[in-house]
């Protein structure tokens, strides 16, 4: 055999099917609480290869993708730069970009938040949160401008009234279907689409 004959073969052999990119640790987390609802029987090779982007770097992602030897893939953005053109890639690799700021504010839901931290919906303290620093569902404006992320954080105004940091994939895994966004269902119907059956390998010339 040639010497260089079977490395292009071995790295399609390991090469994965279908890349997801998310920007952080936290992202993945969310991101794999909800597919355990909405995609159980991919969840796990889905997020056993996702790949942190480490920010919003879409370039990064196709790098990365354009080396992997993968079929297909999927890179998911918050909205805090939504102006930033994308890159030009290829349509094996597609990308979304949530309507909100940041993905954390999926989370803000009051009755799963309450599931997670084992609360009664009329908390005094949460009902004072979501009056105090949660925009009403349909002002769209309000929720593109949260800060989402400095809301929940560690020092975030949910931490201050209520004592405690919000588990964000406990919160995710509470939420139930019919309180999940838009966005979010939207979202995992395009991998839905995306996991469908793998293209048949094209034939090797002579």
């Amino acid at each position: 055999m040639r010497k260089g004959a079977g490395g292009p073969r071995r790295r399609l052999e390991s090469a994965p099917g279908f890349v997801l990119y998310v920007e952080g640790p936290r992202d993945r987390g969310i991101l794999r609480a909800w597919a355990y609802r909405l995609l159980p029987r991919q969840a796990r090779s889905l997020f056993e290869g996702a790949v942190i982007l480490g920010g919003r770097r879409p370039q990064r992602a196709v790098e990365h993708f354009t080396l992997s030897g993968a079929w297909g893939g999927l890179c998911v953005l918050d909205g805090d730069d939504v102006d930033a053109p994308l890159p030009v890639t290829e349509d094996a690799l597609g990308f979304f970009t949530w309507s909100r700021r940041h993905i954390e504010s999926y989370l803000l839901v009051h009755e799963a938040i309450a599931r997670a931290l084992g609360l009664r919906v009329d908390d005094r303290r949460l009902q004072h949160f979501f009056d105090a620093h949660v925009p009403a569902s349909e002002d769209a404006d309000a929720w593109r401008r949260l800060d989402a992320k400095r809301l929940l954080g560690e020092r975030g105004e949910f931490a201050q009234i209520l004592g405690r940091s919000l588990p964000l994939a406990r919160v995710a895994r509470a939420t139930r279907i019919e309180e999940l966004h838009a966005d979010v269902l939207g979202l995992f119907e395009r991998l839905q689409d995306e996991l469908g059956p793998r293209p048949a390998p094209r034939p090797e010339g002579p």
